[in-house]
């Protein structure tokens, strides 16, 4: 094979989504902490089928046009750092390839490495031992190869040996990074981008690799209609299908059971996500029904009998509803309820629903934006897995004023917006609001997800662990206990105020005791939040 086509190339992209969504959660299980946060091999696999519903009903011939489309679905998909970059390396790769119409093998070797090449533009600290490590060793490789070939090489030559380097790299990045090698794993980002080659490699060989499970999007959508004058909540939300679950997803089950809880049903699946949408009187059981079945990856509920007589008020005065100008607006990640209230009292105008399990895609962050009408938009991520998205929207959006402060937690986030004024400049809400964020100590609880040993902390599954960061503090059986030595490590001389964000696992009146005892302990002020987050227990911030 002298020449790559389109159609070829969109085959492989089949093959390689297929090869990653069959393994995506082997992916997640090499992260090297056992927190449950269905990191890397998720966000690829989401990332990466996103690109691929764009070009699936493209039919253009052109290889250039082809990449050009899918790395623009990629962009808007990625989620999580992991997915960002990956949407970073076929960025690269479509920018060496958007002239052409077919590619030979020096074109390949060259969109591989300009791939590697843009990917590491993108991050601001690369760090060695990761996917990023991969694709450089890589595509730098293959490219010497084709360079210094006194003959013509075949297009599966070069990728023959841009795979065998890249498996070399992979297995590598334990010596890169210490911690993969005192666990034992290789890195999570990288293997997940071998198995997308793979099924590239299997694909130039005429096997291509098929997916567990073949259903496509909308072959199995049902919509049913009920009648009566009930408004209630419009929930919609998205799980992630996890077959270790103790129930077993059942299409036709769950449609019968969840349509019981409402009207204006619809139920979509595409292979292991499932998209929910209802109107119902009581959100909160369709939410925990759909838990059963998996983790959430998206998550809206909007009051329709609110909305219903705001349109009444409107109506009565003349009055028409407008997206009001205004100098700055905030935008904030979180997940909780009560931490949805709390930050739009902190003057948040809107809320992305994410964090730890379902980092928001930057097609999430655009379309929240885009509703905005500000000359000043903040954006506050509250998760470091989610910077690189929330940074992506700013390139996107070309026209918005666009800020991230870089809030790696819900403290720090709550920390930024106390230190924001309407009244200064963004330049000096920019410096506060960091200072703020400098100032705060952020940890949580949460529960390990396997058994492991990471800085001499033996950890066992079930577990609840204290983090500050990435340091581990005490993984123990009691969550309360957790918390105590948690905060006993935060602490120090100048500390002032704790605040205590309590999660959907905490009942109010146990939460308020706790605070309680951490006043009498520390002698300081704790601000009780109900926050109602999932995966983590607490959240505490210490300033």
């Amino acid at each position: 094979m002298d020449k790559l086509t389109a159609i070829q190339f969109k085959e492989m992209i089949e093959s390689g989504r297929n090869n990653l969504f069959n393994h995506y959660q082997e992916i997640d299980q090499l992260n090297v902490f056992p927190v449950p946060d269905g990191d890397t091999g998720t966000n690829m696999n989401l990332t990466f089928t996103n690109g691929l519903n764009d070009i699936r009903n493209s039919s253009t011939d052109h290889i250039g046009q082809l990449s050009k489309e899918f790395s623009r679905g990629l962009l808007m998909g990625a989620r999580g750092n992991s997915g960002v970059i990956l949407s970073q390396i076929f960025r690269g790769i479509s920018q060496a390839m958007v002239e052409k119409e077919t590619i030979n093998s020096k074109d390949l070797a060259l969109a591989l490495d300009t791939g590697r090449e843009v990917a590491y533009k993108a991050v601001m600290r690369p760090v060695e031992g990761t996917i990023l490590t991969v694709m450089r060793m890589a595509g730098q490789k293959v490219l010497e190869f084709v360079n210094n070939s006194k003959e013509p090489l075949t297009i599966i030559e070069t990728f023959d040996y841009f795979m065998e380097e890249a498996q070399i790299a992979l297995d590598y990045t334990p010596e890169l990074l210490p911690v993969l090698k005192e666990v034992g794993v290789v890195d999570s980002g990288g293997a997940g981008l071998l198995k997308i080659f793979e099924g590239f490699q299997a694909s130039l060989y005429g096997k291509p690799i098929e997916a567990s499970s073949t259903q496509q999007m909308g072959h199995v959508a049902v919509q049913t209609q009920f009648e009566h004058d009930e408004f209630g909540y419009c929930t919609e939300f998205i799980i992630q299908l996890n077959d270790q679950m103790k129930t077993e997803f059942n299409e036709s089950r769950f449609r019968n059971e969840i349509s019981k809880q409402g009207d204006s049903l619809v139920v979509v699946r595409d292979e292991d996500i499932v998209k929910v949408h209802i109107h119902t009187l009581k959100p909160g059981d369709a939410l925990n029904f759909g838990q059963r079945f998996g983790e959430f990856v998206r998550l809206k509920i909007e009051n329709m009998t609110e909305q219903h007589q705001a349109i009444l008020v409107e109506e009565a005065h003349g009055e028409v509803s407008t997206n009001e100008h205004k100098k700055y607006a905030i935008v904030s990640v979180c997940a909780g309820d009560g931490l949805a209230t709390y930050f739009k009292d902190l003057r948040v105008d809107k809320i992305i629903a994410g964090g730890q399990t379902m980092n928001p895609s930057t097609e999430d962050f655009v379309a929240a934006i885009q509703a905005i009408n500000a000359d000043h938009i903040i954006i506050l991520p509250n998760n470091s897995n989610i910077f690189m998205a929330a940074k992506q929207t700013a390139e996107v959006l070309e026209d918005k004023d666009i800020t991230v402060i870089e809030t790696k937690s819900i403290p720090h986030g709550l920390s930024a917006c106390i230190s924001f004024n309407p009244e200064v400049s963004l330049e000096e809400n920019i410096e506060a609001m960091t200072e703020a964020v400098n100032d705060t100590k952020a940890g949580s609880i949460t529960y390990a997800i396997k058994d492991t040993s990471i800085d001499s902390v033996e950890i066992k599954a079930g577990e609840y662990m204290a983090l500050v960061g990435k340091e581990i503090i005490v993984s123990v059986s009691d969550k309360d206990e957790a918390l105590m030595a948690l905060v006993d490590s935060m602490i120090d001389e100048e500390s002032e105020i704790i605040t205590l964000i309590a999660g959907e696992d905490i009942e109010e009146n146990h939460a308020q005791e706790l605070a309680e005892t951490l006043e009498e302990k520390h002698d300081l002020d704790v601000e009780l939040v109900l926050g109602g987050q999932p995966v983590y227990s607490y959240m505490v911030g210490v300033e």
